[in-house]
């Protein structure tokens, strides 16, 4: 099993930062990709980032250029990092990491708020 806690959510106006991190722990040997999702009030979870354990990363077309995933490799933990800059209003919704494993299996964080106002 691996376990996922996320924290750094926040309320922000609009054109400020926020970093969400999310340490994973449990079985991190077998985790290959991470990442990022959002969730708004009535719509659909969306792919927001996500970076491979050999650091390839991928963004949503709405966040290039803002937002930046990292990874942090440690002995018994693996941290991502969400450093999201020039907050939108459209950003709001919840943010859930998420990790897969090599066996395809799929965790999930409990959430973080994000509230971007205008």
């Amino acid at each position: 099993q691996v376990q996922l806690v996320e924290s750094g959510g926040g309320l922000v106006q609009a054109g400020g930062s926020l970093r969400l991190s999310c340490a994973a722990s449990g079985r991190i040997f077998a985790i290959n990709g991470m990442g990022w999702y959002r969730q708004a009030p009535g719509q659909q979870r969306e792919l927001v980032a996500q970076i491979t354990r050999g650091g390839n990363t991928n963004y949503a077309d709405s966040v290039k250029g803002r937002f930046t995933i990292s990874r942090d490799n440690a002995k018994n933990t693996v941290t991502v990092y969400l450093q999201m800059n020039i907050l939108k209003p459209e950003d709001t919704g919840v943010y859930y990491c998420h990790a897969i494993s090599t066996q395809a299996f799929n965790y999930w964080g409990q959430g973080t708020q994000v509230t971007v106002s205008s």
